[in-house]
């Protein structure tokens, strides 16, 4: 059996059909590895086909630039050249002519190349969405290899190109972002009043991760942290997340703001904030809703008293025989005021503990847990006006802690960046990956280019229908 294909291009003119020859294929006796297409056929196939298609549409494209639309004369041509377009289907070498602007245009006899103009990126957008995608979810080496093994594509991708190609489509989108402002509410209350009802709550969380840091001798030496939060509705119908380098990025506070306003926030609408209390995280969420609340992550405050228990029951003193039980039942009773939002309470009982543990005759167990005891009470004092009454918002079903932070730095951080990946990071390429990264987790990535290239998201339309 011979099989030929074919591709057939009319013109909207009423130009003769032009018809070429693609590939052609033999098949004999029939087996699994014959029925159907190889991949390698598939691949060749495809390239054949773009690279008629292209021709073609450059063809009838310089055909109209030939011609000026002001008084109909032909333009005259300078020269030619070629230009290389990369698309997921192959390396592409188009003839770009040189034409003369027409006099009518211009008194100088100046020259342009139509095509090289309209091509200034030389890639396809299509390309640029599976490269950062694919980047953006695995290493930049298994990004190679995968688009490498399923698509025709030159065999020169690099990593290099890779990186690049994310680091050029990140920075896109943060020149897009706004300014940075310190205070985000726009209007007044009677412009919220006239607001339809707001949708469920949202409720955020904000935490931090680590990755390793390039500029750093060897890696166990430097890392630098990186700023991730997740928003979700109460009804959890919806959720997204972002991340970035909190001492690279300079807009930080509009980059929440931006993602909020993504998820439908108006001002009218209650909006929870959680954190662990840091500088960081506790600047970032102010001033963004005036209907928002902002409070210390449970999650955060047991884990620092678990630890002090744990020192307590180390300690051992032969005048004080009881000391240990005494401060575990100390660390109760803080847990408990702490649980029912007393903070002057436990202010207290966090003075009694430094007391009762700063002595001149004390063992190296006792300076630990006195060291914890008293950057606890700093910590409780910082935060002390985002402390509410955990037991009671805990009965009301309420959020207090952001256990669903944790999952997201997973997500958003450590499976690309840190656990099986031996990259060491620079701030800017750390940051500019997450960008990408954030917005193919929240599936956003597709709509952002469709943004960039209108007629991206015509052509997936057109394909759906």
């Amino acid at each position: 059996m011979k099989i030929k294909i074919q591709i057939t291009v009319e013109s909207d003119k009423g130009q003769p059909k032009v018809v070429q020859e693609v590939a052609h294929l033999d098949r004999f006796i029939l087996r699994p590895e014959t029925l159907g297409l190889t991949l390698a056929e598939a691949r060749s196939i495809l390239a054949g086909i773009e690279q008629r298609v292209v021709e073609q549409q450059a063809a009838e494209f310089m055909a109209q630039q030939r011609i000026c639309s002001h008084c109909g004369h032909e333009r005259s041509c300078k020269g030619r050249h070629h230009i290389v377009f990369r698309t997921p289907f192959g390396k592409l070498r188009l003839e770009s002519p040189r034409l003369y602007h027409c006099q009518c245009e211009s008194d100088d006899r100046s020259s342009f190349s139509p095509l090289a103009e309209l091509l200034q990126e030389r890639t396809s957008p299509e390309l640029v969405y599976l490269e950062t995608k694919f980047a953006a979810l695995v290493s930049y080496g298994l990004t190679v290899e995968l688009l490498k093994e399923v698509l025709p594509i030159s065999q020169e991708l690099s990593t290099t190109a890779i990186r690049q190609r994310v680091h050029q489509t990140a920075q896109r989108l943060e020149d897009e972002l706004g300014e940075e402002q310190d205070v985000l509410i726009g209007g007044c209350q009677r412009d919220w009043d006239q607001l339809p009802d707001p949708a469920a709550p949202l409720i955020v969380g904000i935490d931090g991760g680590y990755v390793h840091a390039k500029d750093q001798q060897s890696r166990a030496e430097g890392w630098f942290e990186v700023i991730v939060g997740k928003s979700m509705s109460q009804d959890g119908e919806s959720s997204k997340c972002f991340g970035f380098v909190n001492r690279y990025d300079t807009k930080p506070k509009r980059r929440l703001f931006e993602m909020l306003k993504s998820q439908g926030m108006q001002m009218n609408q209650a909006v929870t904030f959680l954190s662990d209390g840091g500088d960081t995280v506790r600047d970032l969420q102010m001033y963004l809703n005036p209907q928002a609340e902002h409070l210390l992550d449970w999650f955060h405050i047991s884990m620092r008293l678990t630890v002090m228990s744990q020192l307590a029951k180390s300690i051992e003193a032969d005048d004080q025989p009881n000391l240990s039980a005494e401060i575990a039942k100390e660390l109760e009773r803080l847990k408990w005021n702490l649980w029912h939002g007393n903070v002057h309470k436990a202010l207290q009982i966090v003075e009694d503990l430094e007391y009762a543990l700063d002595l001149e005759e004390n063992s190296q167990e006792q300076r630990k847990l006195l060291k914890a005891v008293r950057e606890f009470g700093t910590y409780i004092t910082a935060n002390r006006t985002f402390i509410p009454n955990y037991g009671d918002r805990y009965r009301h079903g309420e959020t207090i802690s952001t256990g669903f932070v944790e999952s997201a730095i997973n997500q958003v951080v450590s499976k690309r960046m840190v656990k099986k990946q031996q990259m060491r990071w620079t701030d800017r390429g750390a940051h500019l990956l997450l960008q990408v990264r954030t917005r193919v987790l929240n599936e956003e990535w597709r709509s952002t280019l469709s943004h960039w290239y209108p007629a991206m998201h015509e052509t997936c339309d057109a394909k759906a229908a």
